[in-house]
């Protein structure tokens, strides 16, 4: 235990701003959750090398919360969020709802900030803390949301000798919860009027919900833009009938190991790697055909951003693209539609699309490094 606690306490100096006193409480209180796991982990006591498990879990705890240290407060938040959020998009739907994208939203933010109140709450009970205590410097923030992302991601068993993640379950807990007429009021309050026949109804609590949205900050563009392609991408696949490829896709949200998606989804390795491809195939067509334009703007590498492409970049990309590609890529920065570019093209609206996803394939393998050299792209 002296050990693990000097090497976080050294580190946390070494890497944070922060006050020596905020080093030592927090070095002493991840060193004493470490211990109690591995004391309390008949698996742990059982292998026969308790002290590489208790040097692992405290670099894994350290690493987390130098994390979100160096994200700083606001990044910081809005990484949590934005993770939380991913995992319990799928689960957060109103019953008897067909809830719309930004209604989903709205719950989700209100579900995440009571589940912050509970990690809170955990976090002051398993490290001994007073009711009253709250993060106050940024160091001791990391902690905090460095817990609640651990906190939110613990595997809770279940009968059957299955398991899930705590904050799966809360979500489906709260979506339970929620009276119909609840839903309706969020849905019409983040859709606004649908016309004439709102004035046949109550609206004031429609009116309440409407304004108190409006009253709030607005969220984090990097958080709405993340679970607005989360979204699309769901929806692409189970408007294909890839429901397989759409649980896959929900499982690595939640950042689970490959031996538990095969043991959930109840798959060979064989199986789960042949799925995984499919999963990979259905991306890329998503990523760079039907919604290029969401996902690009989520990399911050749409049109105006010249793709995300270095200036180098950029020349590299026009010297490799063909006469019609230059063309089409032109005509896409004015904002024409598809229609009027194969009319322009003299081409149809379908080669259109596949030349500008070839384009988008070329510009997506650039960026990534993937091509070291300039040629010119021939047609298929």
């Amino acid at each position: 235990m002296e050990a693990i606690f000097k090497l976080l306490f050294s580190e946390l100096k070494q890497s944070t701003q922060a006050s020596e006193q905020h080093c030592r409480d927090i070095a002493t209180r991840i060193t004493a959750e470490v211990t109690r796991i591995c004391s309390e982990s008949k698996r742990i006591q059982s292998s026969g090398q308790i002290d590489t498990w208790l040097t692992t879990l405290a670099r894994h705890r350290l690493k987390q919360c130098l994390k979100y240290y160096q994200l700083g407060s606001h990044r910081g938040r809005v990484e949590l969020h934005s993770t939380l959020s991913a995992v319990v998009y799928r689960y957060i739907t109103p019953p008897q709802v067909q809830s719309s994208y930004q209604a989903r939203l709205t719950l989700i933010e209100d579900f995440l900030q009571g589940f912050y109140i509970e990690a809170l709450n955990a976090f002051r009970r398993e490290n001994q803390l007073p009711a009253t205590y709250r993060p106050r410097s940024l160091l001791q923030l990391a902690e905090y949301m460095a817990f609640t992302e651990r906190y939110g991601k613990r595997r809770i068993p279940l009968p059957g000798r299955r398991n899930q993640q705590l904050i799966i379950l809360r979500a489906q807990t709260f979506s339970q919860q929620q009276p119909p007429e609840t839903a309706v009021d969020i849905e019409q309050a983040a859709e606004g009027s649908s016309g004439e026949s709102d004035q046949n109804r109550n609206t004031a609590p429609v009116q309440q919900v409407r304004e108190q949205m409006v009253a709030q900050e607005p969220e984090p563009a990097e958080d709405a833009l993340r679970l607005s392609v989360v979204a699309e991408l769901m929806k692409y696949l189970e408007e294909r009938q890839q429901q397989d490829c759409a649980d896959y896709f929900a499982l690595r949200l939640e950042d689970l190991p490959a031996s538990e998606i095969e043991a959930i989804l109840g798959l060979t390795p064989r199986q789960r790697d042949y799925l995984q491809q499919r999963f990979k195939y259905h991306l890329i067509r998503f990523a760079l055909s039907h919604h290029w334009e969401l996902v690009h703007q989520w990399l911050e590498a749409d049109l105006e951003r010249n793709f995300g492409l270095t200036p180098q970049q950029w020349q590299l990309l026009q010297a490799r693209i063909n006469p019609q590609q230059a063309e089409l890529l032109h005509l896409k920065r004015k904002n024409m539609p598809d229609a009027a570019i194969a009319q322009a093209l003299g081409c149809t609206v379908t080669q259109v699309q596949k030349q500008w996803s070839k384009l988008l394939e070329q510009a997506w393998e650039i960026r990534n490094n993937l091509v070291s050299g300039a040629g010119a792209a021939t047609d298929e």
